[in-house]
C-alpha cells in the first residue's frame, strides 16, 4: 500500500512502513511540513496515498467535502508510542481494513480497537 505520513507523526514510523514493503513518504521528505490540512490531503488524493494522521481534523475535512478519497488511518492514544509501535499496530489490522481503505474509508487505530467509516461521510 501506498501511505502519506501526516507531520504530526515521526519520519521513523514512513521508514517501518517501508521496511514493512510498502510504499510510504513522509510530509516532511516532500518539504510539505507546513502544508495545510487541506493541501496535505490533496497531495494524497493526487498520488493515491493513504493518509496516516493523529490530527481529527481530516475526517472533517472529508465529511464536509463530501470526497470519497483519500482514505485516512487516524492513529487515537497512540501519538504517544514509539514508531516502531504505531507501525506495527498499522500492520497488525491492515488485511482487515485493506479492502476499506482501497474503496475510500477513515480507519480509527485504538490500541485495542477500530473502527471504520466509509466515505464519503455525511457532512
Amino acid at each position: 500500500m501506498k501511505f502519506l505520513i501526516d507531520n504530526n507523526l515521526s519520519p521513523l514510523l514512513a521508514d517501518a512502513l517501508k521496511a514493512a514493503g510498502h510504499d510510504a513518504v513522509h510530509l516532511r521528505d516532500l518539504g510539505m511540513q507546513a502544508a495545510t490540512d487541506h493541501v496535505v490531503l490533496e497531495h494524497a488524493r493526487a498520488d493515491e496515498r493513504i493518509l496516516v494522521s493523529a490530527d481529527t481534523d481530516f475526517g472533517g475535512l472529508l465529511a464536509r467535502s463530501g470526497a470519497s478519497t483519500p482514505s485516512v488511518i487516524l492513529i487515537r492514544r497512540l501519538a504517544g508510542r514509539r514508531a516502531a509501535e504505531q507501525a506495527a499496530i498499522i500492520l497488525a489490522n491492515l488485511d482487515q481494513v485493506a479492502e476499506d481503505l482501497t474503496a475510500g474509508a477513515i480507519v480509527v487505530l485504538h490500541e485495542d480497537s477500530l473502527r471504520v467509516r466509509r466515505l464519503p461521510m455525511p457532512g
